[in-house]
């Protein structure tokens, strides 16, 4: 390793330190600027074939690590790919799509979580990239936050097991064809923002941001997790006045702890841009970045301005040479000891096969396993084999509100049925298990005359999102049906007619719903499933035989809100662990109905 750096010109240390992504960094600009990772953001794809089979998707990883090797260096380097691989290997046509964190957390099994991790590590090494972004580790602590769904539980216990589990699924033996390199995400204390604002500031003292929210970092590098992603949020530790220091400049706890008091040896990697959220700082320039610690910047268009501008950083000697020369020698370090120098991974990808990116039969059994049973009076569930069932709501039919954001593309609402190329939506699943004849579909419920079915089975979802666009701000209602009035209107249309309603709630969060609990004779939180909702068909029906296949052992990983505007796990209507069995029978009484306009007063 130390060889390699010491033959390095300061052009190459600092193309090794850059990070574009494939739409702005063709394979020549790697050979040309000694580039050392790229990365596929969400909705990216070779040459932006959106259905892209893994060959092709292998094919340029090929190009790239072959640049890589051609760019005069004395000791060539090879390129790393980093992919959001974050419930599944989602940004691929055919690849199955794993229930999100917040699923996982329900059905509170680690092991569970290394099968996920061995499989996503598979699949992403099928298509030749060899780095999954992957787990977030937030322990989120208010539910207005749009990417409540990546987080595993409010419990920093749980998220503690997870991450070590999820790591070694994914990073294996390190070096073997079926393994990559996990990213424990995003440090630190990306959970924790002032209302849950995406990308703010957590103003909590240090012994809370370890207590909480470090966990999952300790569980990660127990598992000797070889990069780690920093967050873009800030912490502020007295918790009053200004925001406090961003975390891509954050020495203290990037350099001081992470890398020392830790002894954590591999890669820090920015968040895509983040470095212009630094004050002072551009995407293109922000010594105070690298000086925190920093080692690869995500700097995904901008790229060629960043490895200019950074040369000239210390040239001037305001980034110290001694400060790059550790940042390369841990991308050496960490690329050396996943074997990215004895082989192609392109060329590795080949001996998977297309059908490595499919796990149908684990990610059924993940969403079994997810699923938390909240209502079930008079013991509606199971329905009996052949119910003749009336299927309504929107997401009953729709694989993009099945599955949630970073799903094919980034915020995962800009896709039709068919740019998945793999699963079932629950309605599907359903005509399965009873029968074509058996289940009829209407989507608003306002058209058919219910009693002619035995059960009505209402899908009622929440609109895709992520990152950025997902947050409830303050002081708005954390109400399902405040954000999704047609969701009720679909529960009016079919409740109180005489015939059991089932409602199934894709949600990437706990969310205020009595209204539509009171509506409903059975209520199931799904979360966000993914591709197989064949796994909810399940534990929905009695076998031919009369008896339930399955049982609900699901359990809340969060708390269920009692009111409107209890996001923050104070005020709650069904605690983290509630949920019901067919085994564990409890009525639920009428509950009470927030009707607050805002959370202000």
């Amino acid at each position: 390793m130390a060889a390699i750096v010491s033959h390095m010109t300061l052009e190459q240390k600092i193309g090794q330190m850059t990070q574009p992504d494939i739409r702005w960094a063709t394979p020549d600009d790697v050979r040309r600027y000694y580039i050392g990772s790229v990365l596929n953001g969400g909705g990216a794809w070779p040459d932006m074939h959106k259905h892209a089979p893994p060959a092709e998707w292998a094919a340029l990883s090929s190009a790239y690590y072959q640049a890589s090797m051609s760019t005069g260096m004395a000791y060539p380097v090879p390129i790393i790919w980093g992919v959001d691989a974050v419930h599944g290997h989602n940004n691929v046509y055919g690849a199955t799509l794993f229930p999100h964190n917040i699923g996982l957390g329900a059905a509170h099994d680690p092991e569970l979580v290394y099968r996920i991790g061995r499989s996503t590590a598979r699949a992403v090494r099928a298509t030749g990239i060899t780095w999954a972004f992957a787990p977030t580790l937030a322990v989120v602590q208010d539910q207005r936050w749009g990417r409540t769904y990546e987080s595993f539980s409010s419990d920093p216990a749980l998220v503690r097991r997870y991450a070590e589990s999820y790591v070694r699924g994914l990073q294996g033996d390190l070096n073997g064809a079926g393994d990559v390199l996990a990213t424990a995400k995003h440090f630190l204390g990306d959970g924790g923002t002032f209302h849950g604002v995406d990308q703010g500031d957590t103003r909590v003292p240090l012994d809370q941001l370890i207590g909480v929210h470090a966990q999952g970092y300790y569980g990660a590098l127990d598992a000797g997790v070889q990069t780690v992603m920093v967050s873009y949020s800030s912490w502020n530790e007295s918790g009053e006045g200004d925001r406090g220091t961003r975390m891509h400049a954050n020495r203290y706890l990037i350099t001081e702890v992470l890398k020392q008091r830790l002894g954590f040896d591999g890669i820090v990697i920015s968040d895509w841009n983040a470095i212009e959220q630094v004050p002072g700082c551009t995407r293109t320039h922000c010594p105070e970045a690298i000086n925190a610690g920093i080692d690869i910047v995500m700097a995904p268009e901008d790229w060629r301005g960043f490895i200019r501008e950074t040369i000239e950083d210390v040239r001037r000697g305001d980034i110290p040479m001694s400060r790059i020369d550790d940042a390369v020698s841990r991308i050496v370090r960490v690329k050396l000891r996943s074997g990215l120098f004895d082989a192609d991974p392109g060329a590795v990808a080949r001996q998977f096969g297309a059908d490595a990116i499919a796990d149908r039969a684990l990610a059924r059994e993940a969403v079994r396993r997810s699923l938390v049973l909240l209502k079930n009076n008079d013991g509606v569930l199971p329905l009996a084999a052949g119910s003749r069932v009336l299927v309504v709501g929107r997401g009953a039919d729709n694989l993009s509100l099945q599955s949630g954001g970073w799903s094919r593309t980034w915020q995962g609402d800009e896709n039709v049925n068919a740019d998945f190329g793999v699963g079932e939506s629950l309605l599907t699943a359903i005509r399965h298990t009873v029968g074509e004849a058996n289940a009829v579909y209407s989507e608003t419920g306002a058209d058919v005359d219910v009693r002619g079915f035995d059960a009505v089975i209402a899908v009622l979802a929440e609109t895709p999102y992520a990152e950025m666009r997902g947050d409830v701000a303050y002081p708005a209602p954390m109400a399902h049906s405040a954000r999704y009035p047609q969701d009720l209107a679909v529960l009016d249309a079919v409740a109180g007619r005489g015939v059991p309603v089932v409602t199934i709630l894709y949600s990437g969060r706990t969310v205020y719903a009595n209204d539509l609990i009171n509506r409903s004779d059975a209520f199931v939180a799904a979360w966000l499933p993914g591709s197989e909702a064949g796994g909810i068909a399940d534990l929905l029906f009695r076998a031919t035989g009369g008896a339930a296949p399955y049982d609900f052992t699901g359990r809340l990983p969060f708390a269920w809100p009692r009111t409107q505007c209890d996001s923050v796990g104070r005020g709650v209507r069904f605690p983290v662990g509630y949920g019901l069995s067919y085994a564990r029978a409890q009525r639920v009484s009428q509950l009470a109905e927030d009707t607050r306009a805002d959370c202000a007063h």
